[in-house]
């Protein structure tokens, strides 16, 4: 339960106890209790309305919010997985494969957070290794070589930040990756399904097609990161989070994410399977439309995509002093 539920939690605790009395002991009618249902439905509704950027940002991070090897599960056809960099090891943070979504080839990759405290510290919590950009590479290099178009679930804090990292050449894996994808000859598309955040994402993110889900969100940092920088205070979270214009919404009019995805009211963990629905469809309508194109146009497009990023708009004023 987030802090913004505690309201609804408690309506929806009353009417089931009304309801099992009412089994027991017929004290409301069905139209009564039909009257207290619709209230809690407006209730819901008036609330998830409402939500502050830095709530939104607790809905992407909400423990039960589907992972991408959910949406591999319930989306993908036969997804084959390949292990691995070929340099040093597997990073399990990263998974990476061949399957089918809606009935197109693909390659998959994914950041993967865990679901529980085994999986989490097996997946270190969806922050990668240089080896799993090396692995994510290397995979995209195998998809352009078999003209198949590549799929990424994007879903990380940022890529690990400790020693044994950057010894491995954190910041190097995650620069190529950025000159390599920008270059790729195949259709790319990136899916953000919670947190989108810092150079982590980035590493697999520059795609022909950038789609978020409502609420996950895509930063060059953590609102709690930037609010400890700017400042010196990581309670200024609520401010840095509307600063950052973090969301799908916002992203779109900057021209940086291409697609909403909706979520079931209150987020996508309300009901995963509309969201793996939604989701599959997004992704099948791109690669429909991306595979009309020509590769050499693909790639032209896609350079002046990420030039246009960056636009502001600068006033000046009169020194009234």
């Amino acid at each position: 339960m987030l802090d913004h539920e505690k309201q609804i939690f408690e309506s929806e605790k009353t009417l089931k106890q009304l309801k099992e009395q009412n089994e027991e002991n017929l004290i409301w009618s069905q139209e009564e209790i039909t009257s207290l249902e619709e209230k809690v439905e407006e209730l819901k509704k008036k609330v998830y309305s409402k939500l502050s950027a830095a709530e939104r940002v607790s809905i992407c991070r909400h423990p039960d919010r589907p992972k991408s090897y959910d949406y591999i599960k319930n989306i993908v056809e036969d997804f084959t997985e390949i292990h691995g960099d070929r340099l040093y090891r597997d990073d399990h943070a990263i998974l990476a494969g061949f399957g089918t979504i809606g009935g197109i080839k693909c390659v998959i990759i994914a950041q993967e957070k865990g679901a529980d405290t085994d999986s989490r510290l097996y997946r270190n919590f969806g922050m990668p290794y240089p080896e799993g950009y090396r692995k994510a590479l290397r995979v995209m290099k195998l998809a352009e070589k078999f003209h198949l178009p590549v799929v990424c679930f994007i879903d990380t804090p940022g890529a690990y930040p400790g020693l044994e990292a950057e010894e491995r050449g954190q910041g190097w894996a995650i620069a190529l990756n950025l000159f390599e994808m920008a270059k790729l000859k195949t259709p790319t598309i990136s899916v953000v399904i919670g947190e989108g955040c810092s150079g982590g994402a980035l590493g697999i993110g520059v795609t022909d097609k950038i789609i978020m889900l409502e609420h996950s969100y895509y930063s060059v940092i953590s609102p709690e990161g930037c609010a400890s920088i700017l400042w010196k205070d990581a309670a200024m979270k609520e401010t840095a989070s509307k600063a950052l214009k973090l969301h799908v919404e916002d992203l779109m009019k900057l021209d940086i994410v291409d697609e909403m995805i909706e979520e079931p009211l209150g987020g996508a963990h309300h009901d995963p399977t509309v969201t793996f629905e939604n989701t599959k469809n997004s992704i099948v309508k791109n690669l429909q439309a991306l595979a009309k194109a020509r590769v050499d146009a693909l790639v032209d497009l896609r350079y002046e995509k990420y030039r246009k990023i960056g636009k502001y708009t600068e006033e000046i004023q009169a020194n009234l002093v």
